[in-house]
């Protein structure tokens, strides 16, 4: 307890720092170059952390691709031994060898004979539809084991690539921060101050970031059953439902999932969402807006266009970390079952999404 507001009192000073242009001033460095250092800082550390993602990601596919290879060598083997018996069984009836068996057991002399012969009849066809079943299983394993070793085989190129792009990103934006660091005229009270946010950021910052959106996460989850339960929320015209939700029933909804948005609060504005608050020396800004989405599932979906933390930007390797981790959207199926969203859009105060009837 006593390390974290340690680290809070640390952020206290950068963030006094960065406000007042009167109170810190190191060299010849203005509070706004001071910032834009500290932000480039800031990206340094997400995007570092976003390379590695990114290779650890990038070892485990390398694991399953090789996997998947040995998989499919020993599936070649087995479907060549499954395609020899596939064939004789095939040759069988194509020289019509099943065609004799089968006049054999027409031939009986007797209702016991042709029950015993029918008998022999069906198992040797039943094993004949065994084997030439095992073949096609086996021949669809081999198709899908090879479908995934050409999506992995994908994969690792795109990471490949994105790796080297971020480790570009860096390089440019280190040397950009050096260069500052250089001119400002005290390097060493800079860096400093870019050792203590880095400590900041990454013992506590982006855990209250995550917490946040933790807190978002699960209410959304509950959203459906408070919109379900709002008069008025839902209106038909036809085959077409609308639902709509104010920022003040959001915010209201919010805080009685969780206490966090006490001091947070969603804004509706055209096209756009923000939602915003402080706590303690926290500030945390979220931009942002919905879409329709229908992979995996039909849904409201939120994607993140600015994230800022203490009056610095975060890079979108954050945001799309966040995205992927923290699902921000609503399933309006969950509120009627045989709709689907068309379309959505947020007005000052307001956000509107659109439903037709599923067939």
């Amino acid at each position: 307890m006593k390390h974290r507001y340690g680290l809070i009192a640390i952020l206290y000073i950068i963030i006094l720092f960065v406000q007042s242009a009167s109170s810190y001033v190191y060299g010849e460095t203005s509070p706004e170059e001071t910032q834009a250092i500290l932000q480039k800082t800031l990206s340094i550390v997400e995007i570092d952390h976003e390379i590695k993602r990114i290779t650890e990601q990038q070892t485990q596919l390398a694991k399953q691709h090789e996997t998947l290879t040995a998989q499919l060598l020993q599936q070649k083997k087995e479907i060549h031994i499954q395609q020899d018996r596939a064939g004789a069984v095939v040759r069988s009836y194509y020289t019509g060898e099943r065609d004799s068996l089968l006049m054999t057991v027409l031939g009986a002399r007797s209702f016991k004979d042709l029950f015993v012969l029918y008998d022999y009849y069906q198992i040797i066809i039943g094993k004949d539809q065994a084997v030439l079943d095992k073949y096609q299983t086996r021949y669809n394993q081999l198709q899908h084991t090879s479908d995934q070793i050409r999506q992995t085989s994908i994969e690792l190129t795109e990471m490949k690539t994105n790796l080297e792009n971020q480790r570009t990103r860096v390089a440019s934006l280190q040397k950009e921060v050096d260069k500052q660091i250089t001119a400002s005229g005290d390097a060493a009270a800079i860096q400093k101050l870019m050792n203590e946010l880095t400590l900041y950021w990454e013992n506590v910052g982006i855990y209250e970031v995550k917490r946040y959106f933790k807190a978002l996460a699960s209410a959304m989850q509950n959203l459906p059953d408070f919109v379900q339960k709002q008069n008025g929320a839902i209106s038909t015209t036809g085959t077409t439902y609308t639902i709509r939700i104010g920022q003040d029933e959001l915010n209201a909804f919010l805080r009685s999932q969780n206490e966090i948005f006490e001091d947070f609060a969603f804004t509706f504005d055209q096209d756009k969402i923000t939602a915003s608050g402080k706590r303690d020396q926290l500030q945390l800004s979220i931009e942002g807006h919905y879409t329709v989405e229908n992979e995996p599932q039909n849904s409201i979906r939120f994607h993140v266009d600015k994230l800022v933390f203490n009056q610095l930007e975060l890079p979108d390797t954050t945001r799309s970390m966040l995205e992927k981790e923290f699902d921000l959207g609503f399933y309006p199926q969950k509120i009627l079952s045989f709709v689907k969203a068309t379309d959505v859009s947020t007005d000052e105060g307001v956000l509107e999404v659109k439903l037709a009837i599923s067939f």
